[in-house]
């Protein structure tokens, strides 16, 4: 298995290792890392998703106050 390496502040170093005391810590960091490839893979679909929604905004139809009232008041009767 590779090894990687990365410098991080003491504070953040001492209390990951006081909250991760006994277990595994390499498998802790796996995790820990695959937690945030997740995150960023989500936040990258839910970028493209609002990008999709404001180009299909921009092909929409315009509809204007009176056209939304009246359909409005059709979809009541």
């Amino acid at each position: 298995m590779p090894t990687v390496n990365f410098s991080v502040p003491e504070d953040v170093k001492e209390a990951f290792n006081n909250t991760f005391e006994g277990q595994n810590k390499s498998a802790v960091i796996a995790d820990l890392m695959r937690e945030a490839v997740d995150r960023a893979k989500g936040q990258q679909r839910a970028k493209e998703a609002y990008q999709r929604i404001l180009l299909r905004r921009q092909r929409a139809p315009v509809v204007t106050e009176a056209q939304i009232r009246a359909a409005r008041e059709e979809g009541r009767a």
